[in-house]
């Protein structure tokens, strides 16, 4: 990935032998490339087509039941096929009786209008596009190889969609949009206001991890900041780096951003099913907050971190705080192996030359999303934003600047996202009957939706429900278990509830309760 923006999307893996994508066959529908030709963003306007890939399940469904559609989000929706075995969309569906569908979104996984990411190609992907393409699909969609005795778009059937974190958003606006097609919506940790400077994002480890732990990453940012920035010398910033063992790092920006990069950016990560969740965020943290030495090779550099450690003007310095420094460099280090060739492990993210690359097999993974978040989403996780009295996790030197520059160099975009162009449904206020929000305590994009404290108080009712999960992270209802993988605390209690609960308020909503 070029500019590393944590995303607001989680990919899962399958752990067991039978491999989704075998049970369930792709399919494709042909949807409009371009739904509004009223509008100049979109000129020169085009009168074509092209293929949206879809995935369905009829084990559950019984005539008569609804279809529950599942937005793939900003990922291939071949990542999504899970959900569809034993996560929140079989349960759905079998509580409900109804249709399992998979949508993926356009621009990403083999759903591409355009033969190429070019700049002039990338003009179609907006999400008010996107929006029109999931409507066209559910009021036109015959699905390939289903015989049912009456049709099943939503002009027969209702349909309720649910999506998570962007997707969250996404079907929010669906419902808002689209009430006629959509007759409910399940947003899950849903980010419906856009935010440019999206310092908040770190509120959710600092927040809600280990105290001890976040207490040393912001010591390790006021060390690092106190350098790079307090005292503004090249030489000192060349021995740091070279402390780090990163000496070779052109930029101090680049620099400062692994701290976030590879220690609290994996708190987003977490999730509740070891098969699913990434164990990295409480490996750094066992790392940092160990007082014995872990890599004794690197016992030699104590004393310069030391000096560097006073020189940044950090006062509560020990001898305790530099072996967790010295473990933090040596985690690095056995996690990347940039030493040998570091700024590759930097993302690109000043290789003019690398955001250059247009092709769909090779730049999908950071294109798309990284064009989506430049026009329109913003969420840049900067440490700058911070107010004065909050010790940032994460170095100031990550700003807007610092985190837009695939933006000016990827795509020739000078100036900030047009976030009105979302929040324009809503953003933090966003309600209708039937459009349920359901959202972890402890998720960093908390901050960017209904649940935020900037947000309204709001009371959970089955019209309108309002769910947050405690101790939840980023969309930890979506996955799931087979009944025979249950065991003792897994799902956690607030998970299983929360999960109930949907399909408790969805039958709800489909007897017109």
């Amino acid at each position: 990935m070029a500019f590393y923006q944590h995303s607001v999307s989680l990919k899962l893996t399958r752990r067991d032998d039978v491999d989704p994508s075998t049970l369930y066959p792709a399919h494709n529908f042909s949807v409009p490339i371009d739904h509004w030709h009223n509008d100049t963003l979109y000129e020169p306007h085009s009168n074509g087509t092209f293929p949206l890939r879809y995935w369905y399940d009829a084990t559950y469904y019984k005539p008569g039941g609804p279809v529950i559609a599942l937005m793939s989000g900003e990922t291939s929706g071949k990542y999504r096929l899970p959900f569809m075995q034993k996560g929140i969309l079989a349960q759905l569906a079998q509580a409900t009786g109804g249709l399992s569908v998979i949508l993926e979104h356009r621009y990403y996984g083999t759903s591409f209008p355009v033969p190429d990411l070019s700049i002039e190609n990338l003009r179609f992907l907006t999400t008010d596009q996107s929006l029109a393409d999931t409507a066209y699909f559910a009021k036109n969609i015959v699905f390939e190889g289903l015989d049912v005795k009456h049709g099943l778009t939503s002009h027969d059937t209702p349909w309720i969609v649910y999506g998570g974190s962007y997707a969250g958003a996404y079907v929010a606006f669906l419902r808002k949009l689209y009430p006629d097609v959509f007759f409910g919506a399940i947003s899950s940790s849903g980010v419906p206001e856009a935010i440019i400077d999206y310092w908040q994002y770190w509120l959710g480890p600092l927040n809600y991890g280990p105290p001890d732990c976040m207490n040393t990453t912001q010591n390790f940012a006021e060390v690092i900041d106190g350098i790079l920035i307090g005292k503004n010398d090249t030489k000192l910033a060349s021995r740091l780096k070279t402390a780090f063992l990163l000496p070779n790092v052109t930029y101090d920006d680049d620099f400062a951003n692994v701290l976030s990069d590879l220690g609290i950016g994996q708190w987003q990560s977490r999730n509740w099913d070891p098969a699913v969740g990434d164990p990295s965020f409480d490996n750094y943290c066992g790392n940092i907050t160990n007082n014995t030495v872990l890599y004794p090779k690197l016992e030699t550099s104590r004393q310069e971190l030391l000096n560097l450690t006073e020189i940044s003007g950090y006062e509560d310095v020990d001898d305790s705080f530099i072996t967790r420094m010295i473990n933090f460099i040596g985690y690095l280090d056995a996690l990347t192996g940039c030493s040998r060739n570091p700024d590759p492990c930097f993302y690109n993210t000043h290789n003019t030359t690398y955001y250059q690359q247009d092709s769909i097999s090779t730049t999908q993974d950071w294109r798309s999303w990284g064009y989506q978040y430049c026009t329109q989403w913003g969420y840049y996780q900067t440490g700058s934003g911070f107010p004065e009295n909050i010790r940032p996790p994460v170095s100031r030197l990550i700003d807007v600047e610092y985190s837009s520059i695939v933006c000016r160099d990827a795509f020739n975009i000078t100036g900030p996202p047009d976030i009105n162009a979302i929040n324009k449904y809503g953003g933090f206020d966003i309600a209708y009957d039937r459009l349920a929000f359901v959202d972890g305590a402890a998720d960093p994009w908390k901050y960017a939706g209904p649940h935020a404290p900037a947000a309204r108080n709001r009371t959970s009712t089955t019209n309108m429900p309002f769910i947050e999960i405690e101790g939840a992270v980023h969309h930890w209802d979506e996955n799931g278990l087979f009944a025979n993988e249950t065991v003792k605390n897994l799902p956690p209690a607030p998970v299983a509830a929360a999960q109930a609960a949907e399909a408790s308020f969805v039958k709800a909503w489909l007897l017109g309760e």
